[in-house]
């Protein structure tokens, strides 16, 4: 099955998508998105877009996608929870610790692996299948026949890029932009998302 799956930075560009044909969004909250610099979702917003969307038939993934310090495992969980109970349909993690935690806590709620988990072969992808992950976002280095590979050699869903950052980095590896101006991708403070 194919979905078009669009980003949401901010209520008029979920509003937009949904509007436009999108059949899922992924948006961030205001802490432990990839996108930190964007407008992002506070806890009101959040259950309104959650509820806008899914009311259009549109579903929608919370991104949770920066790597988690242990002071943060709590709080990164909680958020997780909450967006749980307002009804999100998938929550993308970058952190395998979280992913395993959110897994073992909602068996009923799909978990997507980010690009950012760096997921360039087979055997990511089936160790990932392996722990419960219900998907895997590719990195967006892999080649057409790659990604063929993939897909026909596992039963997880498989998601890929179709447009987005030109990075000089590869996915998951975010080290340029820390090494420059001390933000680093991993934390969703890259240079590039400003």
């Amino acid at each position: 099955m194919v979905e078009l799956l669009s980003p949401a930075g901010d209520f008029d560009s979920l509003k937009a998508a949904v509007q436009n044909g999108a059949d899922a969004v992924y948006f961030g909250a205001e802490n432990f998105s990839a996108r930190a610099y964007a407008k992002n979702f506070n806890d009101v917003d959040l259950k309104k877009a959650i509820i806008y969307a899914k009311t259009h038939g549109v579903k929608t993934h919370l991104t949770l996608n920066t790597l988690i310090k242990d002071n943060e495992l709590k709080e990164s969980f909680e958020l997780a929870k909450k967006a749980y109970e307002y009804g999100i349909d998938a929550i993308i993690v970058q952190d395998i610790g979280i992913g395993k935690l959110l897994i073992d806590a909602f068996p009923d709620l799909d978990i997507h692996a980010s690009t950012q988990m760096s997921i360039h072969n087979l055997q990511g992808v089936l160790e990932l299948e392996r722990m419960g992950f219900k998907r895997v976002v590719l990195s967006r280095e892999l080649s057409v026949s790659e990604i063929t590979y993939i897909c026909r050699n596992s039963k997880i869903e498989i998601e890929c890029f179709i447009h987005g950052a030109i990075c000089i980095s590869y996915s998951g590896q975010c080290l340029f932009s820390s090494m420059i101006g001390g933000r680093s991708g991993n934390r969703g403070r890259c240079a590039r998302t400003m």
